[in-house]
């Protein structure tokens, strides 16, 4: 029987259930301590398991395209910043302010990695850029998105979380050193990595799932649910569309203004426009405290989910233009075909069989 095409993917009904779970059956006691246990054991494996999957060869392919790189490093770390805090006037009236400082922690994030080339790939995008790109990204935020916290986020409220030194500290330590190792590591076991890729996503999602868990328990336990009304929930999705709207608007135009091709275009569209939920999770754990932690990764987990959608139907439509335009050249190239003729001057057919495709 043909999956719905109105039912959410699987991971999706997951993290659904696994915030009902939390809801309703939150963790206590030594059961929240076991499961922070698990969840930081979990996020080492994650980054482990991806560093020993990182291709260099791959990244070093498209790491010459500076100027395309230049731009989504800026889209992702520049301009989505940029506009969280200049729509606050406008937006904050929508949501809770603890909302709102998920949203511009949101705004902080680097790009995913797996979503934005597998949607490159779809659109017929230049792939090797975008995995550059995305995998810089996602190593640069390491470092990057403690200091824009501390910039934009704790600006906006002194005891959210530690100074952005601190943060590097710990989100090095807890991220960037089990990815480091499993670089090092990659020799010895990236192949058995590259033949379980299937592993991997376990832990990736399971990652998530844990911190999902153990920050909607804690969230719950300090009455989540009764500070935020279900009209804020309505108008953190408004928040979250206009967002994703403006920045997939600012690539796509900046790209086009820039005179990149279309296959750059594409790339720097997947990739300047989207945020890591993967990478979001773990490092809101790190820098946040944890009572605050559910409603700041509310609008991580509804904008990824928005994206993912939105980003779907625009990579289609991508490729439908992509198979399109080469159908045209197809055709113009056979018309364009001259005339074979035959000793009694009229025609080859074949030839007018050819112009007529």
């Amino acid at each position: 029987m043909a999956r719905p095409r109105f039912l959410p993917d699987n991971f999706t009904l997951m993290l659904v259930a696994t915030v009902g779970l939390a809801s309703f059956l939150p963790a206590h006691g030594e059961g929240k301590v076991a499961f922070n246990l698990l969840t930081n054991v979990a996020i080492a494996a994650l980054f482990f398991l991806h560093g020993a999957k990182l291709s260099r060869e791959a990244v070093l392919a498209g790491a010459t395209h500076w100027r395309l790189h230049l731009l989504v490093f800026a889209s992702t770390f520049v301009i989505f910043p940029i506009v969280g805090v200049a729509l606050k006037p406008v937006l904050s009236w929508m949501v809770t302010p603890e909302l709102y400082l998920g949203v511009l922690f949101l705004c902080t994030l680097p790009a995913t990695v797996q979503s934005a080339i597998a949607f490159t790939s779809i659109a017929r995008g230049n792939v090797p850029a975008a995995v550059c790109s995305a995998s810089a990204s996602s190593l640069f935020g390491i470092f990057i998105t403690p200091v824009l916290v501390g910039l934009i986020v704790i600006h906006h409220d002194g005891n959210t979380g530690a100074s952005p030194f601190d943060s590097i500290g710990n989100i090095m330590l807890q991220l960037l050193v089990p990815f480091i190792a499993g670089q090092l590591s990659r020799k010895a076991i990236g192949k058995w990595v590259e033949r379980n890729r299937a592993l991997l996503k376990v832990v990736d999602q399971g990652s998530i799932l844990l911190v999902v868990y153990t920050a909607f328990s804690e969230a719950v336990n300090t009455g989540l649910w009764h500070q935020i009304p279900p009209l804020a929930l309505l108008g953190l999705l408004g928040c979250c569309a206009v967002i994703l709207a403006i920045m997939l608007a600012v690539t796509t135009y900046s790209a086009r203004w820039l005179g990149f091709s279309r296959e750059d275009e594409i790339t720097i569209v997947f990739c300047g426009s989207k945020k890591s939920l993967a990478s979001g999770i773990p490092m809101a754990k790190v820098l946040f405290a944890t009572g605050s932690l559910g409603a700041i990764v509310l609008p991580l987990m509804l904008f990824h989910q928005m994206q993912l959608m939105v980003c779907a139907v625009l990579a289609q439509r991508y490729a439908d233009r992509q198979r399109a335009a080469q159908a045209g050249k197809r055709v113009k190239a056979g018309a364009a075909k001259p005339a074979v003729p035959v000793p009694d001057g009229k025609p080859d057919s074949s030839a007018k069989a050819g112009a007529g495709h």
